[in-house]
């Protein structure tokens, strides 16, 4: 004889699925009326946050789109960035020999110029 489990319900886990689930169940809250079996909740209320789920979507749309804009914004940085961050460690390396005697002036052109001395590293005790 076959036993019938209880069932488990599996939630989305993702925001896109759980905010269309939660969209399918507000209108079918709707749908049923002042028969929903969902008007006993206790600690939520649909006639409250069911509204909110169209512009919880909305935002959510919206952030998906800004991230696709971004991650492309990124790739166009990332292609520029290496020769930038080249010509500026090239160009301080210049200006380090052509002002080696006043390194501060350095400072004349956004670099920084630490001159504090390196504090030595300690020794690890041998073994």
């Amino acid at each position: 004889m076959s036993t019938r489990t209880k069932g488990r319900i599996v939630y989305p886990r993702n925001a896109a699925d759980m905010l269309a689930l939660a969209k399918k169940m507000y209108e079918k809250h709707l749908a049923d009326g002042n028969s929903s079996p969902l008007s006993v909740l206790q600690d939520y209320d649909w006639s409250v946050t069911g509204p909110t789920i169209a512009g919880c979507i909305s935002n959510h749309e919206e952030a998906e789109r800004l991230a696709k804009k971004a991650e492309e914004l990124y790739k166009a940085r990332d292609l520029a960035f290496p020769e930038i961050s080249g010509i500026v460690k090239n160009s301080g390396s210049v200006l380090k020999g052509v002002y080696a005697k006043n390194p501060k002036k350095l400072g004349d052109y956004g670099l920084v110029v630490d001159d504090t001395p390196k504090i030595p590293k300690a020794k690890k005790p041998k073994e």
